[in-house]
């Protein structure tokens, strides 16, 4: 198995502190947002043998395993992330893979350049993913029910709201969702920042479950994603709980550390909360107009002391394994390819030994054991 040098994104809503405060270092003031573990070409983990790229270039099916190309293609369907969110990211959609397939295709028959500002495919995959908390965890998660949202935005007083509550009242579910968010995204800007500046004093004075929303606004002052915020759950997820988002669910995370996991696709259709751009009929095109309650999930543990997070995507399976002191080794042994990552403690990957933030990558087929005292999370595929 190889030990895994991975790099760390300095995206502006990552937190300063609670990467450099996992690995024991001292923190840069810089903000440190993820730290990614795979082979994404944008930043692939590096080992003794080269990047993990090119180690699984040359030789996928010693990699990877001949079941997994198969059913995957020669690379790995998965990127795992350690995401320290310090300031809340964009409010987003991810489209299902015939999505992707036919969007991506139609932006390149417009020979529209990858990396173009208003290009919203830059691949032809999905990107279900799955966010297990490592520290109390804030995200927001599908819509409300419509006729719960209209209650919380009247609950503000703001006269220029009630155009968009009583919307909200209106039947059915999935046409009041689409009139009110193409309302809120296409309004005229300076109106909308006056509007989102009223919502954002009021938020602040009620404080309770208004306190999210006045913290986003903090960030993005007069954004009109600020208002298309109030229209999602926000859940709070606790250490071990995870939050999987599949295709066409609107969220965003807004503060804590956890473990993340996701088909490897940069596929990103967003709503608001950013300056970047925003494609309003393609956004509507893809996100599922439906209320629904965020999907929270405590990992089920199996007789060997595997603590599995259930989801319906092959392209990745998370897991993790809690060691006590003086625990007997744990044979991890599979027929797929593994990163296994330790959060906590002091653990023992074969014969390397992981301390917080460190991973290791283990072939496909290849002997492993684990041990020690700590936490190590492990993502592989199914087949």
């Amino acid at each position: 198995m190889d030990r895994l040098g991975n790099t760390i994104r300095p995206y502006a809503w990552g937190s300063p502190t609670a990467i450099p405060h996992l690995l024991g270092v001292e923190p840069t003031g810089e903000p440190q947002a993820e730290m990614w573990m795979g082979a994404h070409p944008g930043a692939p983990s590096r080992t003794t043998r080269g990047t993990l790229v090119e180690v699984i270039e040359a030789d996928p099916d010693q990699e990877l395993g001949a079941r997994a190309v198969a059913r995957f293609g020669p690379h790995l369907p998965f990127l795992l992330k350690i995401l320290a969110a310090g300031a809340p990211l964009s409010l987003q959609v991810h489209p299902n893979l015939e999505q992707a397939k036919e969007g991506y295709a139609d932006e390149e028959r417009r020979g529209i350049p990858i990396d173009a500002p208003h290009r919203n495919y830059k691949d032809a995959n999905h990107k279900p993913e799955l966010l297990c908390a490592l520290t109390e965890f804030d995200g927001l998660c599908g819509f409300r029910d419509p006729v719960r949202a209209a209650g919380l935005l009247d609950g503000l007083g703001v006269d220029s709201l009630k155009p968009y509550a009583d919307l909200l009242h209106a039947h059915p579910e999935d046409a009041a969702l689409r009139e009110v968010l193409t309302a809120i995204l296409t309004a005229d800007p300076e109106e909308m920042a006056h509007t989102v500046a009223e919502a954002t004093a009021a938020c602040t004075r009620l404080g309770g479950d208004y306190a999210p929303y006045a913290d986003i606004a903090h960030h993005y002052p007069g954004d009109p994603g600020v208002i298309a915020a109030m229209l999602l759950n926000h859940v709070r997820l606790q250490p071990g709980e995870a939050l999987f988002l599949g295709a066409g669910i609107p969220h965003a995370y807004l503060s804590g550390l956890g473990v993340e996991i996701m088909a490897n696709s940069d596929n990103v259709l967003r709503c608001g909360l950013t300056p970047k751009h925003v494609d309003v009929p393609e956004l509507l095109r893809i996100v599922r107009l439906e209320a629904s309650d965020p999907c929270v999930l405590r990992p089920e543990a199996s007789p060997d002391g595997e603590e599995v997070y259930e989801t319906p995507i092959d392209e990745f399976r998370l897991s993790r394994y809690v060691l006590p002191e003086g625990g007997s080794a744990h044979d991890v042994t599979r027929h797929t390819p593994q990163i296994l990552l330790c959060t906590a403690g002091s653990v023992r990957a074969g014969e390397l030994e992981l301390s917080p933030g460190q991973s290791v990558f283990v072939p496909a087929g290849e002997k492993a054991e684990i041990s020690g005292a700590g936490t190590v999370f492990r993502a592989t595929v199914i087949v």
